[in-house]
């Protein structure tokens, strides 16, 4: 159970380190007054570098034993 959990770890790690996430403004809170009028606020602006990934695939043959079955005779 110990290596499950040592490798959901470092797995969790290896992902949140292939992104880069630069903060270009910070953003602030809203202001509220008592009485439900108030500053929208403004979120953050964020740009995120994510990991060049690239997916593909290829045919390969595979050799596969031949396998005789002899069932038993039914009696």
């Amino acid at each position: 159970m110990k290596k499950i959990a040592i490798a959901a770890v470092l797995t969790a790690g290896l992902a949140l380190s292939a992104c880069e996430a630069n903060v270009k403004d910070e953003g602030e809170l809203p202001s509220m007054d008592v009485d439900v009028s108030g500053d929208a606020g403004k979120l953050p602006e964020i740009d995120v570098e994510t990991a060049d990934v690239e997916v593909g695939s290829k045919e390969v043959t595979v050799d596969v034993p031949d396998v005789d079955v002899k069932m038993p005779s039914e009696k």
